[in-house]
Parts: structure tokens; C-alpha cells; sequence
């Protein structure tokens, strides 16, 4: 069985998602790995991983007012250390995940057709995210 692992920086917008399937196709095929699996893990808490629709942006858009509904920032948090987008995105980031794990099958992931991979930022500014990412086949 053979592995592969790199760690892959990503510099982030501030309060968004990122879409980063591209980056990881690219660590897929580097590895040479053609049946498999993918694994992600973000190694922070408070910004999370997502899989979920690449075609209409509508869909993220939505899915972020409903996380700021869910999850205000207006709220009275006890920790605040950071900002008062500090507790809300700690919050924001138990609710989701960290990790994702992805099939590979000809060298390639195993995503759905309107699939893609996102780190969704739940900070309000810039951040430099690292992300581990595992490849076993």
C-alpha cells in the first residue's frame, strides 16, 4: 500500500468558502495513487471543511446566511479572546467538520458531478489554514 501526505497552506478572504478541489486533484495525481483514499484534515477550530455544490453559488450563499442565523455573532459569549467572531466561529466549526475523507478510483477523486471541496472560512478576517492532506492505495 503506498501513501503520500502533503501539507497544503491556503490563505483565506476572510468569512467565506474556498473552493479547493482543483488543489486537491492536482495532490491526487502528484501522488500517483490510482485506487485509494483521500483524506483531509484542517488543522484548526474555527474554520471547517464542506463538500457540497460547486455549480450555482446560490447554494453557498444561502448556506452562509443560514449558518449566521444558527450561529450570530451578536450573541453574549463568555470567550471572546479573539474578537466576537471567535466564539461564533469555534461554534460554527463543531457543527461541521474538520476532516473529510474522499475515494480515489483512476487517479482521480470520487466526487459526485456538481461536487466540489471548500474550506468555509467562519472567521471575519484573513487567515493562513493548513491542511493535511493524506493519500493511501
Amino acid at each position: 500500500m503506498a501513501h503520500y501526505q502533503k501539507l497544503l497552506r491556503i490563505s483565506t478572504t476572510g468569512k467565506s468558502l474556498h473552493n479547493i478541489t482543483a488543489k486537491i486533484e492536482a495532490i491526487v495525481a502528484e501522488s500517483g495513487v490510482e485506487t485509494g483514499l483521500c483524506t483531509l484534515f484542517l488543522r484548526h477550530t474555527s474554520a471547517s471543511l464542506l463538500i457540497q455544490e460547486n455549480a450555482d453559488p446560490d447554494v453557498l450563499r444561502d448556506l452562509a446566511n443560514f449558518m449566521a442565523k444558527l450561529v450570530p455573532e451578536s450573541a453574549q459569549y463568555i470567550h471572546d479572546t479573539e474578537g466576537p467572531d471567535d466564539m461564533p466561529a469555534h461554534i460554527r466549526t463543531a457543527l461541521t467538520h474538520t476532516s473529510e475523507t474522499i475515494p480515489i478510483n483512476r487517479g482521480h477523486l470520487v466526487l459526485g458531478t456538481w461536487q466540489g471541496i471548500y474550506i468555509w472560512e467562519h472567521r471575519q478576517h484573513s487567515h493562513n489554514r493548513e491542511l493535511v492532506v493524506h493519500i493511501s492505495g
